[in-house]
């Protein structure tokens, strides 16, 4: 697979996971969000707290689930570009670290994925 199809592929999760949010009453204030640490797929407010969302698609759990591949370096990467974010976007808001595993097993052409949204996965 392409880098060019991966990124479509992961901007297609991506929506997934915004509209399962906005259904879930958040409000989405950044997609893809970028800096010299990295990307953060999702910001999203949800009355209380600042949730910094990474999005993980998969077709199956069948090597793990989509969520175990958010490791240590990721977590710490995804960390330092929510500090750089709060830094230049001041809120009173509780900052919170979410992954949504998106389990799609015919790609976009999933009618119905699954998704399970972790709040505080770390």
């Amino acid at each position: 697979m392409s880098g060019q199809d991966s990124r479509l592929k992961g901007r297609w999760g991506e929506d997934r996971a915004a509209e399962f949010l906005r259904d879930k009453g958040y409000r989405i204030t950044d997609a893809n969000w970028q800096c010299r640490f990295g990307e953060i797929d999702l910001i999203a407010e949800d009355g209380t707290c600042l949730c910094f969302v990474e999005v993980k698609l998969r077709k199956s759990a069948a090597y793990g689930s989509a969520a175990a591949f958010v490791d240590r370096r990721k977590q710490d990467r995804l960390r330092t570009a929510a500090t750089l974010y709060l830094s230049r976007h001041p809120t009173q808001l509780q900052p919170r670290f979410d992954v949504i595993e998106i389990y799609a097993p015919q790609g976009e052409k999933t009618a119905r994925p699954e998704i399970i949204h972790l709040e505080n996965a770390f």
